[in-house]
C-alpha cells in the first residue's frame, strides 16, 4: 500500500477549516483508492510572521522537502503588507 507524507499548513483566516475539510476528503480517498497517508502540521502564516519577523523558517523549509505534497490552506492577513507571505 503507498504512503504519501503530507505537510498541512492552514495559513490564516479560513484556511484551517477549508484544510481540515480537505483533509476529510483525503482520508476517504485514501480508504476507496487503497493508499495511506501521513500529515505533518505545520503553524505557518501571519501569526509566526508578526511574532518572529520570518515567513518560513529554514529548519521548516528543509522538513518541507521530505513530503511529498504540501496542503497549503490560505494565508494573508491586514496586519501584514502584501505580498509578503505570498513569497
Amino acid at each position: 500500500m503507498a504512503k504519501h507524507r503530507i505537510a498541512v499548513i492552514g495559513g490564516d483566516g479560513i484556511g484551517p477549516e477549508v484544510t481540515a475539510e480537505a483533509l476529510k476528503v483525503l482520508s476517504a480517498a485514501a480508504e476507496r483508492f487503497s493508499f495511506t497517508i501521513e500529515t505533518t502540521e505545520y503553524g505557518l502564516g501571519s501569526a509566526l510572521y508578526l511574532a518572529t519577523g520570518e515567513v518560513l523558517p529554514d529548519s521548516i523549509e528543509a522538513e518541507l522537502d521530505d513530503h511529498d505534497a504540501i496542503l497549503l490552506g490560505a494565508v494573508g492577513s491586514p496586519d501584514v503588507p502584501p505580498g509578503v507571505l505570498e513569497r
